[in-house]
């Protein structure tokens, strides 16, 4: 018997799943809110620490962007259980939204300005520190902005077309998804060990960085969609052995792993944008005239 029967209510007559049902996915939707929670105590904790030496910032650091990095995981596990259990609801994509904006918006904005701003060499000159500073305020608070924005856009539209449209047969997200954004804040922080960033050109090619994905989020460039991908299909196997070395790889090297693997995909959605351009152009260019001969 499927997992969906199994939950269906015997009492009701258009075979609604039992209201504890409903209780699964939004548990893993807590979790998440949960780990967002965590990650912004620990980022608090870390940047108290920069008034003094500083020792000891980095395992907090280190710790705020693995919850994200496992909130992240729970946020891709909440909607398919939905799916799979048939107990979508109006409610569980409302507070999903919440649980995001938390999670993957403000946790990686505060994450991102502690590690990547606060702990500026104070031998640094007053102003550059004082701009960089200023810098590291607005530019996080836009990262959150953008993704907030990017969350009430995806809630209201119902059929989005992003520029380059791409395949008929394959799914695309509109714009960066907000916790691609925010594992890529988390990766970045957790492949150096969670050791904040002192150098003040590093933390200008930091908020840089917040800045482009900020823009990504709120674009209309195409980003794959994974919701695709089926285990009912004859491939199956492959996809579950592919899935089992990525595992194991990324429990054995999971800073390097995680960190190319976040780059690789909000890469993949500017290499889509860029070829397409070039397709369009290369299409539309008029003919070289031929030479005449005397």
């Amino acid at each position: 018997m499927a997992l969906k029967d199994r939950l269906v209510d015997p009492k009701s007559p258009d075979r609604r799943p039992r209201k504890a049902a409903y209780a699964l996915p939004t548990l893993f939707t807590a979790g998440n809110i949960y780990l967002g929670y965590i990650s912004i105590l620990r980022s608090f904790q870390g940047a108290m620490l920069a008034a003094g030496d500083g020792a000891g910032a980095h395992e907090h650091f280190r710790i705020a962007a693995q919850a994200i990095g496992a909130a992240v995981f729970l946020d891709g596990l909440d909607g398919r259980i939905a799916r799979m259990t048939n107990t979508t609801s109006d409610f569980g994509r409302e507070m999903d939204s919440l649980a995001d904006v938390v999670s993957f918006g403000m946790a990686p904005a505060v994450l991102a300005f502690a590690w990547g701003v606060q702990f500026i060499d104070p031998a640094t000159g007053a102003k550059v520190r004082d701009l960089v500073f200023k810098g590291g305020y607005f530019i996080a608070f836009l990262f959150l902005l953008s993704g907030a924005c990017r969350l009430a856009r995806f809630n209201i539209q119902k059929n989005p077309i992003p520029k380059n449209p791409g395949r008929a047969d394959r799914k695309y997200f509109v714009g960066l998804p907000i916790p691609a954004a925010a594992a890529l804040v988390a990766a970045v922080a957790f492949a150096t060990d969670g050791a904040p960033l002192d150098w003040w050109p590093l933390s200008v090619a930091w908020l840089a960085l917040l800045l482009l994905l900020g823009f990504l989020m709120v674009s209309t460039w195409r980003y794959y969609s994974f919701k695709g991908i089926s285990l009912s299909k004859p491939y199956t196997p492959l996809i579950l052995l592919l899935l089992g070395a990525l595992i194991t790889a990324i429990w054995n090297f999971p800073q390097p792993l995680l960190l190319g693997m976040s780059a690789f995909y909000v890469a993949s959605g500017i290499v889509i944008r860029v070829g397409g351009i070039v397709r369009r152009r290369l299409r539309h260019a008029p003919p070289r005239p031929t030479p005449e001969h005397a």
